[in-house]
């Protein structure tokens, strides 16, 4: 019944917690997988995380003593004398450091927890060996216990912990200033006894401040950055070591356990995300071979239609970004059972972070969806990386299999990078009285007992002058580019003419548009789009080369296009016209270009992308204007500060493809009516 089930769950935490520091510690790691344990089983050993007993204060200052070769006295001027906060290995005494004044915190192990563990860890492990042969545990008991083993041994240096924040404060410092990290006071730290800063605050998810979301946010980005770019992964997020400081920064405590993700693991995250915004699941499954889910050489048959259920049910109420990160964790779990599929100990690791951060945010949103947080952070490093596979990744995410790449995906992937830049940006003011990484203050608590132990590029150029056109385009084209006129009078902030504005009309030429007259253009109203910023920045330039592939490929389908239809409004669409060359070449050739249904869709999705570049609207084809509240001024007044990088960096080199791409075709177009074998006369004559 579910009250026995109850009562079973807490005396397993009181035999748990009876057992002593490996096994509480076993208890802890347990209490994260859902795949071995119940519901309620995992709910009472998490409180193992912050409900540990103390130990005698005589050992621990006699163990401090012993640590640091001196009277505690010469040291701190101010010591405890009953410790604040106890955990599975030490517990955590409040000070002041003699020398300097500085409130810190001192966390001292337990005695003989080293020979206690490794005997524990011995019997344990003899337990996972007999476990091998049970055919209901399909999970890699040895190996998950080897993984924990390795990481505890290493939780017991605390001097390799006071390394851990060092380094983890300066990978995030930079990005990610409103999280704190206690420093550490190395000429105090042993490998028994740490001194880092004191920080006051109170558990975050305890605290009912209104920024407690933010902080939430805040922590998501900074655990993706973890898992997804510097691979140093504080693997021990619970309740205790999350703490809202006084002035409103997220500070992250206890660095003990950490994990290496690497790259082949970060990556093959990425490439499943894609996959699985555009469901294919086959590819999917080959990701789960790559995550170190499914052993190599495994037939992926049988796995896949459990896989599909899994995921389509996941998706079904809203898309990728609408998953329920801890629902499918728990499906993937159940899986295990049946399949050769097993969850990785690193993955382990991160569903409790996932998990920790999710339980804070659901109390006070329980709209919050993980994924859908996440997603910022996931496209700028989609937009953003160099590396080879997230290139690969991003074309598949915005093409697909197909050739015509999907502007409603990419639109997604930059309304997301905008949200990930304005909110770096706000935090970074938010943090600028105080630096970010590790505490400026002094500070700190952790679990292990409350213990501490980019903004976006600018654009090129200024908005301010006459900018000057692209050398010699003004002189190639002195009445504009043919067929891309601007009216008469018409001009643009920082041109000097029109026909220095109309260099620019080819990025506008796409059906719908309709530029006001000189006078609706206020040079001074430019509040330009984050996404356009980025796509004429310096981090922008995959994605500048992407968008201007594909803008030739819209305006020459256009043009084509519209050759077409006037064609055929005068009755000459079937017309052929003579060829004038020698050989048995065809005579005549057709007058209309040749219009496929991918032209067609490439024009929709570059009007599409370019509305939403320049207006912020998703409008297809004949949309353009009504875009900002039907204000086409609004577009000009946006690129105003970007008008330089346009006509210096853009422009040249779209009308350099624009012709290429036409003079290729041309002569594509010509041999494609050719019949076979027709050239050979004219070869062979030569």
């Amino acid at each position: 019944t579910e009250e026995n089930s109850v009562k079973r769950a807490i005396q397993l935490r009181d035999i748990v917690t009876s057992l002593g520091p490996a096994y509480i510690k076993l208890g802890q790691a347990l209490s994260i997988r859902p795949d071995l344990l119940s519901p309620d089983a995992m709910r009472e050993l998490q409180k193992l995380c912050d409900k540990v007993p103390s130990f005698d204060n005589k050992l621990a200052f006699d163990t401090l003593e012993a640590q640091l070769g001196c009277t505690w006295q010469e040291v701190y001027s101010e010591l405890g004398p009953e410790p604040v906060a106890a955990a599975s290995l030490g517990q955590v005494y409040k000070g002041v450091l003699k020398a300097s004044g500085d409130v810190v915190a001192v966390k001292v192990q337990r005695p003989a927890v080293l020979e206690t563990v490794s005997i524990d860890l011995y019997i344990i492990r003899r337990l996972g060996i007999a476990l091998r042969s049970v055919p209901a545990i399909s999970t890699d008991v040895v190996a998950l216990l080897d993984e924990w083993a390795e990481r505890f041994f290493e939780e017991l240096d605390y001097v390799k912990e006071g390394e851990n924040a060092t380094k983890f404060a300066a990978s995030i410092k930079e990005d990610l200033p409103q999280v704190v990290v206690p420093f550490t006071y190395p000429e105090h730290t042993r490998r028994k006894v740490i001194t880092s800063q004191w920080l006051d605050g109170e558990k975050l998810s305890q605290s009912n401040e209104d920024d407690v979301g933010d902080l939430v946010n805040i922590g998501v980005i900074c655990y993706l950055k973890q898992l997804l770019d510097t691979g140093f992964f504080h693997a021990d997020p619970h309740p205790g070591n999350l703490i809202r400081t006084p002035d409103g920064r997220l500070a992250i405590l206890d660095f003990g356990l950490m994990t290496t993700i690497d790259d082949n693991i970060k990556f093959g995250m990425i490439e499943a995300i894609a996959h699985l915004i555009h469901r294919d699941y086959e590819a999917i499954v080959e990701d789960f071979v790559t995550l170190d889910f499914i052993p190599e050489g495994t037939d992926l048959r049988p796995i896949l239609p459990p896989l599909k259920r899994v995921f389509d049910s996941a998706l079904a109420g809203g898309g990728a970004k609408n998953i329920n990160f801890q629902e499918v964790a728990a499906d993937l779990a159940q899986i295990t059972f049946d399949y050769p599929f097993r969850i990785p100990p690193y993955f382990a690791l991160i569903i409790r972070a996932i998990a920790v951060l999710e339980g804070i945010a659901l109390v006070g949103n329980p709209d919050f969806a993980l994924v859908d947080e996440a997603y910022p952070y996931i496209s700028k490093r989609l937009l953003t990386d160099d590396s080879p596979r997230l290139r690969e990744s991003l074309r598949y995410m915005v093409y697909g299999k197909g050739q015509v790449f999907d502007a409603d995906k990419l639109i997604d992937l930059l309304e997301a990078l905008e949200t990930f830049r304005k909110a770096s940006r706000m935090s970074q003011g938010t943090g600028s009285g105080g630096a970010g990484g590790e505490a400026a203050l002094p500070a700190g608590r952790g679990e292990e007992a409350v213990s501490s132990s980019s903004a976006g590029s600018e654009p090129a150029g200024t908005s301010g002058g006459n900018i000057p056109a692209p050398p010699g385009l003004e002189a190639l084209f002195p009445q504009g580019i043919p067929g891309f006129l601007f009216p008469p009078g018409f001009a643009l902030p920082g041109f000097p003419s029109a026909q220095g504005a109309n260099l620019l009309s080819p990025l506008l030429a796409l059906p719908g548009f309709s530029p006001p007259p000189a006078a609706a253009v206020d040079p001074g109203d430019a509040q330009t789009r984050e996404a356009l910023q980025f796509v004429l920045s310096a981090e922008g330039s995959f994605f500048r080369e992407f968008l201007l592939d594909e803008a030739v490929k819209g305006i020459d389908a256009l043009g084509r296009d519209n050759a077409a239809r006037v064609l055929v409004q005068l009755g000459l669409g079937d017309l052929r016209v003579p060829l004038l060359l020698p050989g048995s070449l065809p005579r005549t050739v057709a007058l209309s270009p040749h219009v496929t249904e991918e032209d067609r869709a490439t024009v929709e999705n570059v009007t599409k992308l370019l509305n939403f570049l320049l207006r912020g609207s998703r409008g297809g084809e004949g949309d353009i204007v009504a875009g900002a509240g039907g204000d086409p001024s609004r577009a000009l007044r946006e690129l105003g500060p970007l008008l330089p990088a346009v006509a210096t960096e853009v422009l040249p080199e779209l009308i350099k493809r624009l012709n290429s791409r036409l003079t290729a075709r041309a002569i594509r177009d010509l041999f494609a009516q050719i019949e076979p074998g027709a050239l050979s006369p004219v070869l062979t004559s030569r």
